[in-house]
């Protein structure tokens, strides 16, 4: 899989520096004039992230071999895995929505498959909310593709300035799918509840697989997208960014907190794209990806250090027991806050800078920047409790540092420090003018360093301390996301549930029942039963009906 991932990751430098775009028509089988064709697309956004994913999953595939050495079905998880990569690749390379949409459901259930590996009932749960959130997705999908069928064609490229009644539709249809996948507002509930499964697979899940999913759809319809207005989706990516950067900051649990940052990070990729820099988006995608899961695989090493305990309060004093692990994880810390001359730092700046250039509202504008100042916050927050300090409460630690799961590790580091100036130099040869004053230059580093002060003040609150005289309801709305996992949950079956009881009753076991086949039965019960009430109570009955009648006539 590394020969592979190099393999095209290198052809996909070849083509983007000649410009080259492949397109390999394989004809299955041809009926009449009826043929079934699968088409592959390589050009060099393809090529660049199929050999990213690659890359990465032959390092979570090495780092397996040790995180998963005492697990019964290795096998199995090895084989889930492969599968996973072999469905994001069959989606990376399809023009053709209907070829999309089964790598796009192969993601989906493998991903189930994933999350409920962990046989118990949190697993199983939010396994459940994972595939059923991701479901509306698949369905949207399934409509766009009703939608093009109308147009005679299922490939997305030969309609990029196609413009008709049903054009809104495919592109609501596309936001909606990318907005699931990509666990966008109001969507972003299962994404920290994808947490369930094991290490490496979140590694895999929330660097780049699943959850870019979405976003490199977008990249792809981005000719249709952007002949519509784009602002309210911007301001829910927006929005999505600040939510994720604001509950990380509240929460203990480590891989959580990793994947909140996902989350922020893919509100950034989508707020960039919906700006109309596209390349821009992909750019981050592509240098996130590889110090994102280099941050997991160094969580994976030290929760087995702590005894597979996740809470970050039960950590401390890393940096002189895993040293190797604890340089890794700073590096992709410092990557993902932008810290200057790292990959993070030539994708988020130039977005920020980009933003700044552009015409955009004030609300976005100061929510894009304290996003990128909570992202610093929460993982120097990270760092504070992990790497330096005391040593937490957990006493009956096993600290050791694998081999083969810091060979992973080095290769990342690796690609997490150099890939960003390179893709910059190759991606945007000519660059953009960015002219900006003084103080607009020097913003986004403002607000590292602001985040990085925040951060480093907000690791000595206490759990649920009260801060600022902030009452509980909201300490839980902004360490809740919003609310969202609950009302993705418990608001949606709680009263659904009785009301579908009440129909099945009414409908299933009422009138069909009562009605139809046990009509006769009924009827003569209530009528033995009148017959026998008239029999046992036969002279009150005969007396009231006398002074009934009689009642009547003194009336009439």
């Amino acid at each position: 899989m590394l020969f592979f991932g190099v393999t095209f990751y290198v052809l996909g430098l070849y083509f983007l520096m000649n410009d080259f775009l492949v397109i390999l028509d394989w004809d299955i089988l041809g009926l009449n004039s009826c043929s079934l064709v699968m088409t592959l697309l390589f050009d060099w956004i393809s090529l660049l992230f199929m050999g990213s994913v690659m890359m990465i999953s032959s390092m979570v595939i090495v780092y397996s071999s040790s995180y998963m050495m005492n697990d019964k079905f290795m096998d199995r998880f090895l084989f889930l895995v492969i599968l996973f990569v072999f469905s994001m690749c069959l989606m990376i390379v399809s023009p053709n929505l209907v070829s999309i949409l089964l790598g796009w459901d192969g993601l989906g259930l493998v991903s189930y498959c994933l999350v409920i590996y962990f046989n118990n009932y949190s697993s199983y749960n939010a396994g459940m909310l994972t595939i059923l959130t991701n479901r509306v997705g698949d369905v949207a999908i399934l409509l766009g593709i009703g939608i093009l069928f109308n147009s005679g064609s299922w490939y997305f490229m030969y309609y990029f300035y196609y413009s008709s009644e049903w054009g809104f539709y495919l592109f609501f249809l596309c936001v909606l799918a990318a907005f699931t996948k990509s666990a966008q507002i109001p969507f972003s509930s299962w994404l920290p509840a994808a947490m369930a499964a094991p290490t490496p697979v979140s590694a895999l899940v929330h660097s780049s697989t699943l959850v870019t999913a979405g976003v490199y759809l977008m990249i792809r319809f981005a000719e249709i997208l952007f002949s519509f207005n784009t602002m309210y989706i911007l301001l829910l990516s927006v929005l999505t960014m600040f939510m994720s950067g604001l509950g990380a900051n509240y929460e203990y649990d480590m891989k959580k907190i990793i994947a909140l940052s996902t989350l922020s990070q893919l509100g950034l990729m989508m707020t960039v794209f919906f700006m109309g820099y596209p390349v821009v988006a992909f750019f981050h995608l592509l240098t996130h990806a590889f110090f994102k899961a280099l941050l997991f695989l160094c969580a994976g090493l030290y929760i087995h250090g702590v005894n597979d305990t996740q809470d970050i309060r039960y950590m401390g004093g890393f940096v002189s027991n895993f040293p190797f692990t604890s340089a890794c994880f700073s590096v992709a810390n410092f990557s993902l806050c932008g810290l200057p001359f790292l990959s993070g730092f030539y994708s988020k700046d130039l977005a920020l800078e980009m933003m700044s250039m552009d015409f955009f509202n004030m609300f976005v504008y100061v929510i894009f920047y304290v996003s990128v100042g909570l992202t610093v916050c929460y993982s120097l927050r990270l760092s504070y409790y992990c790497l330096f300090g005391s040593l937490g409460i957990l006493t009956f630690n096993s600290y050791y540092e694998d081999f083969n799961m810091n060979i992973s590790m080095l290769f990342l580091v690796l690609m997490g420090v150099v890939k960003g100036s390179i893709l910059s130099w190759l991606i945007f040869s000519c660059p953009d003018l960015v002219v900006l004053p003084f103080i607009l230059k020097v913003l986004a580093l403002l607000f590292i360093l602001v985040g990085s002060i925040l951060g480093y003040e907000a690791s000595f609150f206490y759990y649920k301390s009260d801060l600022f005289g902030m009452n509980n309801i909201i300490y839980n709305f902004l360490s809740g996301m919003w609310f969202m996992p609950f009302f993705s949950t418990y608001m949606i079956y709680s009263g659904s549930l009785s009301l579908s009881l009440n129909y099945v009753k009414f409908f299933d076991y009422g009138w069909g029942e009562y009605f139809v086949s046990k009509f006769l039965g009924i009827c003569s019960i209530y009528l033995s039963k009148l017959n026998s009430y008239l029999q046992n109570n036969n002279l009150k009955v005969f007396f009231i009906m006398f002074m009934f009648i009689s009642l009547i006539l003194l009336l009439l």
